[in-house]
């Protein structure tokens, strides 16, 4: 950076309602309280050149700088480093505003945890919907309708669950049934504190149930009550010995990626597709290979606007356009380059398309209700189905 462009954004910065030097400046100016001293007019006489300085007439020149903050699931890490440059640049040439990025990632659920203690995230892009209704029930930060924000429920791209195996697939694991045989390893991250974690469970409880049932629509059929009550014992049962061939619960898809490829731990990953794809590129195809099952669910990571902090921080209209911004051709485009599946698939190259596996996918409410039941069934401390299984593995 020039020195000229130093001190431009420098001034700038001091001329900017909302900083403290110059509302001191006009306090005193307005009030009386000063008068026009030679000290004071030589600022001004500053405040001029700066201004004429950085006339707009000079390209290299840009306005405000606003900082956004994104409080991210742990799998985006590489999507939003891209797509943030991509929308910064699209900022800036629109409204001639620097935008400034403040991005955290971590465990879907210890993400939401952290916004609900305080965290003042503009933005929440986690691994499900049930992460920011839970903020939004205890904070109020935004309302509780918040998926009718942005189309497709506020969910810009999706993903399944898929399985990373070593090299050659030495265990032969080519469906959810060769998960739970004796001597295989399964890595999967803790359901408790991942987003990803709960996909992976429920994608196994949904091939449980779908394996006893045929047709999960069953599940809603009154007449199906006897079948659809040996179908559950069955899939409880099935949870309970995937999870007892898990020898190590991590917090966070990402985390499990790295006990799996760089740790060479387990047999087998169960992973987000895009997750998947993100360590056969890092890790070489020699390492590890993919394997998709037969069936398995769609998964929809959602994006909100936390409007309490994007208001508090006059980030309102930055924080919608860059959600909106998600949907837009290049945001697409960028989502299916980092593996995610894009909503508007006319507007993605198809090289990027036929990198999806064509697989059977069921939803989230083709097992229940929706989030709040399956926090209430599956993941509830002490009384869900995962903490019983998982407590009666380590008694």
């Amino acid at each position: 950076m020039s020195s000229r462009e130093v001190f431009c954004r420098a001034g700038l910065s001091f001329l900017q309602p909302t900083t403290r030097p110059l509302r001191m400046l006009l306090t005193c100016l307005f009030a009386g309280r000063f008068r026009l001293t030679g000290a004071i007019l030589t600022v001004l006489g500053l405040l001029l050149i700066c201004i004429s300085a950085c006339s707009p007439s000079d390209s290299k020149v840009t306005g405000w700088t606003r900082q956004l903050k994104n409080v991210s699931y742990d799998p985006t890490r590489e999507l939003y480093t891209e797509f943030n440059d991509a929308f910064a640049k699209h900022w800036q040439s629109t409204h001639n505003e620097i935008v400034e990025f403040a991005q955290s990632h971590g465990g879907s659920g210890k993400q939401a945890r952290a916004v609900i203690e305080g965290l003042d995230a503009d933005v929440v892009s986690l691994a499900l919907s049930g992460d920011i209704d839970a903020i939004a029930q205890k904070t109020g930060a935004l309302p509780s309708n918040w998926q009718e924000s942005f189309p497709h429920n506020s969910s810009p791209y999706t993903s399944t669950i898929v399985f990373l195996v070593r090299k050659g697939n030495p265990k032969g694991i080519t469906d959810w049934d060769d998960l739970v045989r004796d001597g295989i390893e399964v890595i999967t991250p803790n359901p408790k504190t991942g987003g990803g974690a709960r996909w992976n469970y429920l994608a196994a409880w949904g091939y449980a149930l779908s394996s006893q049932l045929g047709d999960l629509s069953k599940l809603r059929n009154p007449g199906e009550s006897e079948s659809v009550s040996k179908a559950t014992e069955f899939a409880k049962g099935f949870i309970g010995k995937l999870y007892s061939n898990v020898p190590i619960l991590d917090t966070s898809a990402r985390a499990a990626t790295n006990t799996f490829v760089q740790r060479q731990i387990g047999d087998v990953l169960i992973t987000w597709e895009n997750e998947a794809y993100f360590a056969l590129r890092e890790s070489g195809d020699d390492q590890v290979e993919l394997v998709v099952p037969s069936i398995s669910i769609l998964a929809e990571p959602p994006v909100a606007v936390v409007d309490r902090y994007a208001k508090e921080h006059n980030n309102l209209e930055l924080a919608k356009a860059y959600v909106d911004y998600l949907y837009s051709d290049e945001g697409q485009r960028i989502v299916a380059k980092h593996y995610y599946r894009p909503r508007r698939k006319e507007v993605v190259p198809p090289e990027y398309l036929t990198r999806f596996a064509d697989l059977k996918l069921f939803e989230i409410t083709d097992i229940v209700s929706g989030w709040k039941e399956a926090q209430e069934a599956h993941f509830k401390d002490r009384s869900g189905i995962f903490d019983q299984v998982y407590t009666s593995k380590a008694q």
